[in-house]
């Protein structure tokens, strides 16, 4: 989907690269919400791509992804677009 980016498998410093490439292309599509998929685990992936949304410039705010989307295993992403 255009809307989403998967994480699955990958690390920290292969992730981040992505979700920022990710959200420039999205904001530049005109999309306004997205979601990025980075699964249950032991949550330090899903902790450091937050932390990274929370001080994105493009990131208006991201939240827990609801239960059809992915629940805690995906984040909800608004773009201030």
């Amino acid at each position: 989907m255009l809307d989403e980016l998967d994480l699955h498998g990958l690390t920290i410093d292969e992730a981040i690269p992505l979700v920022d490439t990710f959200l420039y292309k999205s904001s530049k599509a005109g999309l306004h919400r997205v979601w990025i998929i980075h699964g249950r685990g032991t949550g330090v992936l899903r902790q450091a791509v937050r932390r990274y949304l929370t001080h994105h410039p493009l990131v208006r705010v991201c939240s827990t992804a609801d239960r059809n989307r992915g629940g805690i295993g995906a984040t909800q992403v608004d773009l201030a677009n």
